[in-house]
């Protein structure tokens, strides 16, 4: 029998991976994966499973937000639903050990397939929002629980749940061969403008910043596109507000050039994190990949936008995960680009952040952790057999 990962989320779906993979580098033990919310994964070894779909969400519908929620029940969420119970509830007896990835609703269609449990927390924090009455109610049937950080694990266990820490984000940041940076001086911008469809306005707004920041600092800044969106639009798109397109290949697919014609961004389709060793700082709009370069102890400048809806509350929660590792400027370009000249200009500001994105994400080895905790239900499984 395999072990199932249920996810809901694009970031669960990969700290889904990382652990399947350590597992499979363990013990050999299949690994098939079931995203709640997302088209799949489609990496070798995890195989996708169950009715799946794009929701207008990506399955962000919590912390009160109603308005994602009746998105994506005008998308056909609860039909979808209903096929998703059913599919798990097939899956009863097909699977040694079921592992649930993300939020308590992850957990809760988990126990669908009627197999020994273990919850990986990713939503909750003590930082941001604690596990409320109910929650707590759903995860006492889970046969082991990991939460992102001690205090959220201290809180649990007050509550009367032994929980274990073991953030896998931290493991994502360690994960991946150094990208080579060019050798001539300049600051080393990581640009992340997220993995779901807002990343393509993204884009446009953190260009415009590095824009500004370039004609006051040299710099070298890359992009990274995430593995389902197009970078041929992202070209596009950056062409349209007057960059000058560089023909790129393989991870590097196009360049960006300033108006005087000289390089200033590169895209990169490759592992976020390979960007991380060697760069000064991050300006992102994203999740997982924000979170994990203030693991690696990068400072972190994240844009205000007027977009409201997902991205305001959004941030608002990784801004209480990361404190003050990450920096909330203005979403004007110009504005935006001299706070970013200002934080590049203060090294002990930047060292303060740098300690506080290490100490709020913790160490790396949660896969590990989680792995083992899977083999050691898999023993058991097999004892009682």
């Amino acid at each position: 029998m395999s072990v199932l990962f249920v996810t809901n989320g694009h970031g669960e779906s990969a700290i889904a991976e990382r652990i399947a993979r350590e597992l499979r580098g363990r013990s050999g033990e299949e690994t098939q994966h079931f995203p709640l919310v997302g088209g799949g994964f489609g990496v070798p070894g995890f195989i996708d499973v169950g009715p799946r779909a794009e929701l207008p969400s990506g399955g962000l519908v919590a912390m009160g937000n109603i308005r994602n929620l009746v998105r994506d029940l005008r998308a056909g969420f609860i039909p979808l639903w209903l096929r998703q119970r059913a599919f798990l509830r097939r899956s009863a007896g097909r699977h040694a050990v079921i592992v649930a990835v993300g939020d308590v609703y992850a957990l809760a269609m988990a126990y669908c397939a009627r197999a020994p449990t273990i919850f990986v927390g990713t939503a909750k924090s003590e930082y941001v929002a604690p596990y409320g009455r109910l929650e707590r109610r759903v995860m006492r049937k889970a046969a082991v629980r990991f939460v992102r950080d001690e205090p959220t694990a201290a809180a649990l266990r007050a509550a009367g749940l032994e929980a274990r820490v073991g953030n896998v984000i931290v493991d994502l940041a360690f994960d991946a061969e150094p990208y080579i940076w060019p050798a001539t001086p300049g600051e080393r911008l990581v640009l992340l403008p997220g993995s779901r469809e807002d990343a393509y306005a993204n884009v446009l707004l953190l260009a415009r910043v590095v824009r500004f920041v370039n004609r006051v600092r040299p710099l070298h800044a890359v992009l990274s596109i995430a593995p389902k969106l197009d970078p041929s639009r992202m070209a596009a798109l950056l062409a349209g507000d007057g960059w000058k397109l560089e023909p790129g290949s393989g991870e590097e697919p196009f360049g960006l050039r300033d108006e005087e014609g000289s390089p200033v961004v590169k895209a990169w389709s490759g592992n976020f994190a390979a960007l991380f060793p060697g760069a000064t700082l991050v300006i992102g709009q994203a999740g997982t990949a924000n979170e994990a370069a203030a693991a690696c102890g990068l400072p972190v400048v994240a844009l205000e936008t007027e977009r409201g809806g997902r991205e305001g509350w959004y941030r608002m929660r990784q801004g209480r995960l990361l404190g003050p590792a990450l920096q909330l400027v203005s979403g004007e370009p110009e504005r935006a680009a001299a706070s970013i000249v200002q934080l590049l200009d203060d090294p002990m500001r930047r060292e303060a952040m740098s300690l506080t994105g290490k100490a709020r994400m913790g160490p790396p080895g949660a896969a590990a952790l989680i792995a083992s905790a899977i083999e050691e239900l898999l023993r058991r499984g097999s004892h009682h057999a």
